[in-house]
């Protein structure tokens, strides 16, 4: 941490300007309805939510592209569209927001992908999910791996986000990641359960804690164990580096020089983790992009992960709110043990 000066936070924010980052993975729009509680329904003992205003926003990886554009990133969306009112709303933010829709592949065969939450005094009270978990028809997975091959040479970097919602295949994985290998490109994962196994030699391979408790089997309850299960995936993935994150516990970096460090979390207040595993894997890429080494984007990414913890719904970081906060904490004690 003590090399993260004052100019060197600058490099690395003037770097991040214009990075081509490619969103492989689940896309999908979050509504919102905000409301108040005051009674209990007499039909059943639930609350009734009397609704005072409805949000709609880009969810999913589209939100993870939400925060490469936020932090001065150019994303480029790659995934699968219904052919419905939600996919053209998609389209629609997505152009308007500036993103490269090159790569929005529409299927016709599934519903786009919406998860709407019920939100009271600042509480989560229910969420419904439309969806369909079907894997991508092979002739689609051609499709989207084209908007990869076909752009390779202008993209700084790709990112697979799974939501286990079925556009990520394992022949989508193998396509991208062979053609990222290829042309030399950074590529990062923020994995689900299925599949998990199949992510070879990739930059970084992120996982949280329920993920790697619930594949490789048993509890991580202390760093010995924590640090045994992130050394296993690190050999079986054949991967430059495994960043598990922990939660309330931060984040545990695993290198395959060998190097273990631990990031403690930065977060103060924590509202809503939703969307906190996009911000990390955003911010992770954008600075590996810019030219940070691992450790450095490791503590903005948990400074990034730490931000919007704080804010109720999913949001995007705000790169100044980021770069007062790593620069803030400059002069404190080292994050990495």
């Amino acid at each position: 941490m003590a090399s993260m000066t004052r100019e060197r936070l600058g490099a690395i924010e003037n770097g991040l300007k214009g990075k081509r980052i490619a969103v492989v993975g689940d896309l999908m729009i979050d509504r919102y309805f905000w409301g108040s509680v005051h009674r209990v329904s007499p039909e059943a003992p639930v609350p009734v939510v009397e609704v005072d205003s409805e949000s709609v926003r880009l969810g999913g990886a589209a939100n993870v592209a939400n925060n490469i554009a936020s932090l001065g990133g150019s994303p480029i969306l790659v995934g699968l569209i219904g052919n419905d009112h939600e996919g053209t709303t998609l389209q629609e933010m997505a152009k308007d927001a500036g993103f490269d829709l090159r790569g929005i592949v529409v299927d016709g065969s599934r519903p786009t992908t919406v998860k709407t939450r019920v939100i009271a005094q600042n509480q989560h009270m229910v969420r419904i999910d439309t969806e369909s978990k079907a894997d991508c028809p092979e002739h689609l997975v051609a499709r989207l791996a084209d908007a990869i091959r076909y752009n390779i040479h202008e993209i700084d970097g790709i990112i697979i986000e799974d939501y286990n919602k079925g556009v990520v295949t394992a022949e989508l994985i193998e396509l991208v990641t062979s053609v990222a290998r290829k042309y030399g490109k950074i590529v990062t994962v923020d994995p689900k359960f299925n599949h998990f196994l199949e992510y070879k030699h990739v930059t970084v391979f992120k996982p949280n804690r329920r993920e790697v408790e619930e594949v490789m089997g048993g509890r991580l309850k202390s760093d010995h164990e924590v640090a045994s299960a992130g050394k296993r995936l690190l050999e079986a993935l054949e991967a430059d580096n495994v960043l598990l994150t922990r939660g309330e516990e931060g984040m545990s970096l695993f290198e395959a020089n060998g190097r273990v460090s631990h990031f403690p979390t930065t977060a103060t207040i924590v509202q809503d983790v939703s969307g906190a595993g996009d911000t990390v894997i955003s911010t992770l890429t954008m600075a590996l992009a810019a030219g940070a080494d691992i450790h450095e984007a490791c503590v903005l990414a948990n400074h990034a992960g730490g931000i919007v913890v704080g804010s109720v719904g999913i949001v995007p970081v705000n790169p100044r709110d980021l770069f007062a906060a790593v620069l803030q904490a400059a002069e404190a004690p080292t994050q990495v043990k």
